[in-house]
């Protein structure tokens, strides 16, 4: 579901994980956890202020694979080897809610660094497992389409993930 946000948009999406809150939320919070699902590195200090930054072994392949959904005026990734997003932790309430920012280092997607804002909340579901949503908020037109793919590509990996499946190899990352 895609929603307006103050002359900007907002991706939303919404999960049920077989997994416990406080399961899924190590999975935004440890950085070996995180890179189960998502990126290749990450390195996370999850408190108001703390560092998010996780890198993404190739732009190209992503952009390549999701492109058909993004902007046409969209510019490509730069020719590098990873791509980094960086931001800060907002909020952190263990097990219930995180807010981080969000941008790129590198010139891509016109989103600097920690210019968006993407909120996840966990809500214990059924006989123990979550609702996740997901808000990615502040986006400029150009990026919806391409962030909110993006999302729900690294959902289902975090679905896996948490249930104790294996994502297995992310399509979206360079294979080295």
């Amino acid at each position: 579901m895609v929603a307006a946000h103050l002359g900007t948009d907002t991706v939303e999406h919404e999960i049920r994980i077989a997994a416990r809150p406080e399961t899924v939320f190590g999975y935004f919070t440890d950085p070996a956890r995180m890179v189960e699902w998502f990126g290749a590195d990450a390195t996370l200090d999850p408190r108001p202020g703390g560092i998010c930054r996780i890198t993404f072994a190739s732009s190209v392949t992503a952009f390549d694979t999701l492109a058909p959904l993004v902007n046409a005026d969209a510019p490509a990734p730069p020719p590098v080897q990873a791509i980094v997003m960086s931001g800060r932790f907002v909020e952190v309430e263990p097990y219930h809610r995180l807010a981080f920012t969000w941008g790129w280092e590198q010139q891509f997607m016109a989103l600097p660094p920690q210019s968006t804002l993407v909120t996840v909340s966990l809500d214990l579901h059924g006989d123990g497992g979550t609702l996740l949503r997901v808000v990615h908020g502040r986006l400029p037109e150009p990026s919806k389409a391409f962030h909110a793919a993006g999302w729900e590509h690294y959902l289902r990996r975090l679905a896996d993930a948490a249930a104790g499946r294996s994502p297995g190899a992310d399509p979206l990352q360079r294979a080295d």
